[in-house]
């Protein structure tokens, strides 16, 4: 009986567990008492310069930036921290000669987040950074990639076991890339980690520094001629509701169609009627009013979010913007793009068009070039199941879609009209991305009898697909991830949940990751391969963007 009585619990091995498995609120929640850690200490050096840093092979360093202004330069070296802080400008100035000679010196360098520091030292000071560079960001980003921050004192606790706090984190560089080459190795992804996201970081690095130029003036006038059309709009919009009212507040607009105009409700949310895209959809047929207010709302975001949001962003001396470009983010592998995203300019609609038309070359003896994959994800699943019709057809010039339409609709190539080839495509897609019946369904408008019978004969006509989907499924079953060619790893461990949408998911994350991972990696090895050869032959020609499957030069 006493075994079975309520006790105290063991705190600290509780504490440890819990941080372990990053469940942090329930640490809070039960207002337990995070363990003492011990930190560990170093020698530290203060210097007026960097003149009298001791020569060093390799440069474990960490530089700090506070206001546009480079603030300290942390230099480990002979088991000493060497930090010399710059207080103002002037101070930099005064040690800029040897700033440079560091940083421009061809020797290894080992920091986090290095593409920072390129970016930085270039615009702020017009230092050429040089070297080979192992980047511990990077690094824990490929052993580990979903992940949402990297910072150094948590990687260092949990794979050295040393735990510091910030003045003496560069102390613990060379731990962390001894481990981490360890590891690397470990996990066959040597190829990976040198060859391609090591080399990347000084590609996307020059692709923040170059930016990519706006016709500023059109993009003033397109967002003038959308805010006049807005107004119009507005005007059509309030003559139909017989009132005016606030077309951006979701419960105004409920109130004007669903009860004013006594129009269908087609779903409630706790704070009203929904009037999301889809309900509008639904009742497109139904009033004039529906039409106009769908009008509106895509010319409003693309006014706010790209006419005024890119203007807002135009650097105001070279007429350019500068995105950034991250490397860290996404669990597929992909490049993302931020502030401001330019990965997803729209280009679907004639507006969304007229927004691309705005970038363009940066002088008048520029071009822009752009280059594509084309259908790189199916390509590489033919490749990767062995599947031999599938890559027959690829390498005969053969239009895969239109093969799966003729293949799916039981007609010959010649008969597959557009909607059919439509319809393949979906389902060409949506087989990578592991789509249920219903998904395709709702996607292509038909019952999901019929989008299960497309999903059965797509499988019978590229049986090995099937198979290479199933395998992957099973790989992630047994070891907790799946994996790329080059050895990039995405762990699932969604597949192993009890509750079905969860394990669902990975299912799907399972047979996807493997063909999208790769695809990335392809366009990854295109982009260094493709920046080294314009530096090495000396070409103005510049990479300035990377959409995905597309690399776009300023030539």
């Amino acid at each position: 009986i006493e075994d079975t009585s309520i006790k105290e619990p063991d705190s600290e091995n509780l504490v440890k567990l819990l941080n372990e498995l990053e469940l942090k609120s329930i640490i809070s929640k039960l207002d337990l008492k995070e363990p003492e850690i011990k930190i560990t200490e170093f020698k530290k050096e203060s210097i007026d310069t960097l003149a009298a840093l001791p020569e060093v092979d390799t440069l474990y360093y960490l530089a700090n930036y506070l206001d546009d202004e480079l603030k300290s330069i942390c230099v480990f070296a002979n088991d000493t921290i060497y930090e010399t802080e710059y207080h103002t400008a002037f101070d930099v100035s005064v040690d800029l000669e040897n700033i440079k000679a560091l940083f421009e010196k061809n020797n290894k360098k080992v920091s986090h987040n290095i593409k920072k520091d390129i970016v930085n030292l270039k615009n702020l000071y017009n230092i050429d950074f040089c070297g080979e560079i192992f980047d511990t960001e990077i690094c824990a980003y490929i052993i580990q990639s979903s992940k949402s921050e990297y910072l150094i004192s948590e990687l260092s606790s949990e794979f050295t076991g040393i735990n510091v706090d910030n003045g003496f984190e560069c102390a613990v560089l060379p731990a962390l890339y001894e481990k981490f080459k360890d590891i690397i190795e470990e996990n066959d992804q040597c190829e990976l980690v040198y060859n391609i996201e090591m080399p990347l970081v000084y590609v996307l690095a020059s692709m923040e520094i170059e930016g990519f130029k706006v016709d500023r003036e059109s993009l003033n006038e397109l967002s003038e001629s959308l805010g006049q059309r807005l107004l119009k709009l507005e005007e059509e919009i309030y003559s139909y509701a017989g009132e005016s009212f606030n077309i951006n507040s979701p419960k105004q607009l409920g109130e004007i169609l669903f009860v004013k105009l006594e129009l269908p409700p087609v779903k409630k949310t706790k704070s009203g009627y929904s009037t999301n895209a889809e309900v509008l959809e639904k009742l497109e047929d139904k009033h004039p009013i529906i039409g106009k207010i769908m009008e509106y709302r895509t010319l409003a975001k693309l006014k706010s979010t790209y006419a005024d949001g890119l203007y807002n962003v135009i650097n105001p001396k070279t007429g350019k913007i500068n995105s950034s470009f991250n490397q860290t983010i996404t669990t597929t592998g992909r490049i993302s793009s931020t502030e401001p995203n330019l990965q997803n300019i729209p280009v679907r609609t004639d507006e969304g068009r007229q927004i691309r038309k705005m970038f363009v070359a940066s002088s008048d003896e520029h071009i822009l070039v752009d280059a594509d994959y084309s259908q790189i994800e199916l390509r590489v699943l033919a490749h990767l199941a062995g599947d031999d019709a599938m890559t027959t057809a690829f390498k005969n010039g053969t239009d895969i879609h239109t093969l799966t339409a003729s293949q799916a609709f039981r007609v010959d190539i010649e008969d597959v009209t557009p909607e059919m080839r439509s319809s393949a495509k979906a389902v060409n897609f949506g087989i990578v991305y592991g789509i249920s019946e219903f998904s395709l369904a709702k996607d292509i408008g038909v019952t999901r009898k019929v989008a299960a019978q497309y999903i059965n004969d797509y499988f019978a006509t590229y049986p090995k697909i099937k198979e290479f989907l199933d395998n992957q499924v099973e790989f992630a079953k047994e070891n907790g991830y799946v994996k790329t060619l080059l050895g990039r790893r995405r762990y699932i461990p969604e597949i192993k949940s009890s509750n079905f949408n969860l394990r669902s998911f990975g299912e799907r994350v399972a047979m996807n990751a493997p063909v999208q991972g790769y695809a990335a990696d392809i366009i990854k090895i295109a982009m260094v391969k493709v920046y080294q050869r314009l530096k090495k032959e000396n070409l103005e020609s510049k990479l300035i963007l990377q959409v995905h499957d597309e690399l776009i030069i300023d030539a």
